[in-house]
């Protein structure tokens, strides 16, 4: 890239300096024309100062623009083939540098030009005018690209940077959406596994002090009873480090499963949504709870997703278990008139969350446009056995 680059620069190089040329020798034969008795002497003075101040507009021209102007300003005054390359020092000034410099070095040479052209020996008052106005509006022209270059090229940093942070916060806000959804499962498993620990414990503590199971049963118990209770407060202090303070003020709920669905469904319809539900599993309570907790999170994201992309749009809510080899959910709503697909800054943070919730288990996910003008969001979960 930055091969590339440089390669820009030298050509650029060579042709503001070819120009510069250009604009030297139509200077030179101007005056040449204007004086035609002195043209040996003329061309002899001028050509070499010319030649020289091409060659430092050249080499200098990008690392000390100021310095270049004020110098090729200088020549210019000895000939008239510098010209050129004092009118593009000023339109590499223009380029590179602020406007406030560009304008005072611009206004000493206009200053220049007009104490130059008058003791030049002109034949009359309108050759005069003549000459200076061309003069001066060639380099107003010549000015005002270089600074129209310039904004340019600052508008089109500015445009990068934007979309450089745009993509970073993207990333980022995507990166928070992982975390937060990881630490929504590490809640909803410290919830789970809570219980079952705390049932394991129960029915150790019952074993252990019932009279009459054999002594070394009790032990055994006794052993497994303690054993549950150490899990579970090592539960708790690893997952307390995942809740902050507001999740800790919450009272911990029943986690939901697939049989909560019609419940979900029914509190969007109350909303005002307009949800079909077709849950086709023949016995919902048979899905293990892990799983069924997750596919009543991916409908949730799903209808959250429609209720703000296309508000009263129907959804379609399929809930199957094809030959019982894997549970499928699927959420289809039209899309409304003028919609932008999700990976707009800010959005699909949800999508992520599902991505992390349904890859932990092993599942797929896909999202998107469908060809009759859809937005289809399908996961596959695997079902254990």
């Amino acid at each position: 890239m930055d091969l590339r680059r440089e390669a820009r620069n030298r050509a650029a190089d060579v042709a503001v300096t070819a120009v510069a040329a250009g604009l030297g020798l139509i200077m030179l034969q101007a005056a040449l024309e204007t004086y035609p008795a002195t043209q040996r002497t003329e061309i002899a003075r001028d050509l070499p100062v010319g030649a020289l101040a091409c060659t430092v507009l050249l080499l200098f021209r990008r690392r000390w623009p100021v310095r270049v102007a004020l110098l090729l300003s200088v020549m210019e005054t000895l000939a008239s083939s510098a010209m050129g390359a004092s009118a593009m020092a000023l339109f590499t000034l223009a380029v590179h540098r602020s406007w406030r410099t560009t304008a005072g070095i611009a206004a000493l040479d206009a200053a220049r030009v007009l104490v130059v052209f008058r003791l030049a020996p002109m034949q009359t008052d309108r050759e005069y005018v003549e000459g200076v106005t061309v003069v001066l509006l060639s380099y107003t022209v010549i000015i005002s690209v270089g600074m129209l270059i310039r904004s340019r090229r600052q508008l089109i940093e500015s445009l990068t940077e934007r979309a450089r942070q745009a993509e970073e916060g993207q990333r980022l806000r995507v990166e928070e959406a992982r975390l937060l959804e990881r630490e929504r499962l590490a809640r909803e498993m410290h919830d789970v596994l809570a219980h079952r620990i705390s049932l394991l414990a129960v029915h150790a503590g019952a074993l252990e002090f019932r009279p009459d199971a054999p002594l070394d049963q009790r032990r055994a118990a006794g052993i497994i009873r303690k054993s549950a209770y150490e899990a579970m407060e090592d539960l708790r202090e690893v997952i307390g480090v995942l809740r902050d303070d507001a999740a800790e003020a919450e009272p911990e709920r029943p986690q939901p499963t697939l049989t909560d669905l019609p419940a979900l469904v029914e509190e969007s319809r109350r909303a005002g949504a307009r949800v079909v539900l077709e849950c086709l599993v023949p016995d919902p309570a048979a899905v293990p709870a892990r799983i069924g907790r997750h596919a009543y999170r991916i409908v949730q994201e799903g209808l959250t997703n429609a209720r703000k992309h296309a508000p009263g749009a129907r959804v379609l809510v399929t809930v199957d278990s094809p030959a019982a080899a894997g549970l499928t959910i699927e959420i289809v709503n039209p899309l409304p008139p003028g919609f932008v697909p999700l990976g707009l800054p800010g959005a699909g943070a949800g999508l992520v969350g599902l991505g992390e919730r349904v890859g932990m288990v092993g599942g797929t996910l896909e999202h998107g446009r469908t060809g009759d003008d859809r937005w289809r969001l399908r996961a596959s979960l695997p079902l254990p056995g």
